[in-house]
């Protein structure tokens, strides 16, 4: 490695050092900075201290219980959500995000092939609300059709009204049955607050849920606040089930907690469970249920106690609309998509809880506005950017470098309002920024072609001795200078930026829904559609992508460019006939592979090949100059 790469890396690995440093310095001032202002108090396991229950009169009770047929709905609305409540349970049944329109500019959420076909083949499984509810005015909304996304799971409709309430968003469970059906009563209903109330003997729930003050400091979030005087043993809170979001094919649940050490915040991911993931001794700053592009954050601010839970949900009792279309080129069942739900404890020495709940898409711009007005509001640092979800093999090691690569491509979407072409250059300067390694890799890899025909004459010779053989091929490369492993670990050191671009361009939610040619690229997160058709055919499935086969074309140019094979295949030997039929395998294997990939993958792949075949022929060219 000659010493401009050795400059080179250490400058990357600098640079990469002093961003990391940087952003946890700053965390830590934000955490320093709200302790001043607020005390932090962690329950332990040890205080179990129960409040005795209030005094409450029986005949009352009685009275204010209403039974589960008698299911009431209400609905809150502002510029970014729409939340149906159920007088079952006092929790909420839906939470519709409205598509980006003149009517809600404020929204980043666009419709996907997937709210189309609902429209087109499940109208019925694409109304919003799903049941009439009323609003604070008195007057009732009738569900509409294609308006919204729907981030819960939603289970229930007019003629199958709600009977209870396990896995809906802000229910209260416990090892009692009851609670699973309690019904509440409406006791105060305002544009932006609804309050629910429910009675038992042993204990008197109230719930309040509303919008803050200013929803565009903190989109997509609701304030939460639960009193209960009696018993709270064993009650949890629960987060809901999202609905299912498919990136390349397959479901991109995640599931993620933050923890406060010292003065700083780490945020772990949880391995989804087959059935749950409980915790007794850790207290979280906050949970996240996420699809992938969408999620729910359970944020305490105060009363939670110690301990949290993710369950895994069977399929069949939260059916996903994926159910209704067929999305997924094929017919799934509903075991194929299970659900996930995060559950926080109630303090058993506090009787409110109060928490923020955020229920929106993992847009930077979104969660970026949440954490800076959380800090400069002098409210609890959130760091919601971290619930952002990495899904590839390697996301430990491509995080860190598939957010630089945002940076750079955010940039880019800022001076040219295009996200294809932002891509597009991200690739150009990821080719420049790795050129030298690149440079060094091909003039090795195309060194060692030039002299195959030597070394094979060598083996010949030395056919019966290949101690013998060793011994003069090694002489050849120290008179060739050419090194045999050279062209490896260029390749070695770009892996992460590549699994990192890989990565990000699977997982950014920017590019869900957004178009780059219409009628042919309209969602760069999803495989492109050059057109469909009705019958499933293997590999192809319904639908034609035709990116894949423009990369495996680039692919098999690029590879010819780059051989040193003589032109009459007579002449080739049997180890060279052997690379170009890998060759060709691998350039049929890379378009199947592709094929289910999202457009941005694609025409990532196909910028830098491209780019690789220039950088190849400017190679070539200046080894054939110095030769002459």
């Amino acid at each position: 490695m000659d010493k401009r790469s050795i400059i080179f890396l250490l400058s990357i690995t600098t640079s990469f050092f002093l961003v990391k440093l940087w952003y946890g310095q700053r965390d830590a001032e934000y955490r320093r900075e709200w302790q001043k202002t607020h005390t932090e108090t962690v329950v332990t396991p040890k205080q179990t201290s129960i409040e005795e229950p209030p005094h409450v009169d029986t005949a009352a009770v009685e009275g204010d219980v209403l039974p589960t047929s008698a299911a009431q709905y209400y609905v809150l609305e502002n510029d970014y959500q729409q939340i149906v409540f159920s007088s079952v349970g006092g929790s909420i049944v839906e939470i519709n995000l409205p598509f980006e329109s003149p009517q809600f500019p404020k929204s980043v959420v666009r419709s996907v092939e997937s709210d189309r076909k609902m429209v087109e083949q499940a109208p019925k499984h694409d109304l919003f609300p799903a049941v009439e509810a009323v609003r604070a005015d008195g007057s009732v909304l009738t569900p509409t059709l294609d308006k919204y996304y729907p981030l819960l799971r939603r289970f229930y409709t007019q003629e199958s009204p709600l009977t209870s309430a396990p896995h809906e968003a802000c229910a209260l469970t416990s090892p009692y049955a009851e609670f699973s059906s309690l019904a509440f009563r409406m006791t105060s209903f305002t544009s932006t607050s609804i309050t629910f109330e429910a009675r038992q003997p042993h204990r008197i729930i109230k719930k309040r849920f509303s919008f803050p003050k200013d929803p565009s400091k903190f989109p997509y979030c609701m304030d939460v606040e639960v009193t209960i005087d009696g018993d709270r043993r064993e009650v949890w809170l629960t987060s809901g089930v999202p609905e299912v979001e498919l990136m390349s094919g397959v479901s991109g649940a995640a599931l993620k907690y933050r923890v406060i050490r010292g003065s700083r915040g780490d945020v772990e991911k949880v391995d989804l469970p087959k059935t749950t993931f409980a915790s007794s001794s850790i207290q979280p700053d906050w949970v996240c249920d996420s699809n992938g592009f969408f999620g729910i954050i359970l944020d305490p601010l105060k009363g939670s106690g110690v301990g949290m839970s993710f369950n895994a949900i069977p399929g069949a009792q939260v059916p996903s609309r994926l159910l209704h279309i067929d999305v997924a080129e094929r017919h799934p069942s509903a075991e194929e998509f299970p659900g996930y739900e995060a559950k926080i404890p109630f303090s058993l020495t506090e009787n409110t809880m109060q928490l923020r709940m955020f229920a929106g898409p993992f847009a930077d711009s979104v969660l970026s506005t949440i954490d800076e007005n959380s800090v400069t509001d002098y409210s609890k640092p959130t760091s919601y950017m971290a619930c952002q979800t990495f899904h590839g093999w390697f996301a430990f090691i491509s995080e860190p470098f598939a957010k630089f690569l945002f940076l750079l491509m955010k940039q880019f979407y800022r001076l040219f309002g295009s996200w294809a072409l932002s891509i597009i250059l991200v690739t150009i300067v990821l080719r420049i920024l790795l050129y030298p390694l690149n440079r060094w890799s091909m003039r090795s890899m195309r060194s060692m072609q030039e002299i195959a025909p030597l070394v094979k004459a060598i083996q010949e010779k030395y056919k019966k001795e290949p101690t013998k053989a060793q011994m003069e091929v090694m002489a050849l490369y120290r008179e060739k200078r050419v090194n045999p492993f050279s062209g490896c670990l260029p390749l070695l050191i770009q892996m992460p930026f590549l699994i990192g671009m890989f990565d990000l361009l699977r997982s950014s939610f920017e590019l869900r829904g957004t178009p780059f040619i219409a009628g042919w690229i309209d969602n760069l997160s999803a495989p492109d559609v050059l057109f469909d058709w009705k019958y499933h055919i293997p590999l192809l499935g319904s639908q034609l992508h035709l990116l894949p086969f423009v990369l495996g074309a680039t692919m098999w140019w690029q590879q010819n460019l780059s051989s040193t094979l003589p032109k009459d295949p007579r002449e080739w030997t049997d180890q060279q006939r052997q690379q170009r039929a890998m060759g060709n395998i691998m350039t049929v294997v890379m378009t199947i592979l592709f094929y289910q990939f999202p457009a941005g993958l694609n025409i990532y792949w196909i910028s830098s090949m491209l780019l690789g075949i220039a950088q190849q022929w400017w190679t070539n060219r200046q080894m054939a100059q110095k030769r002459t």
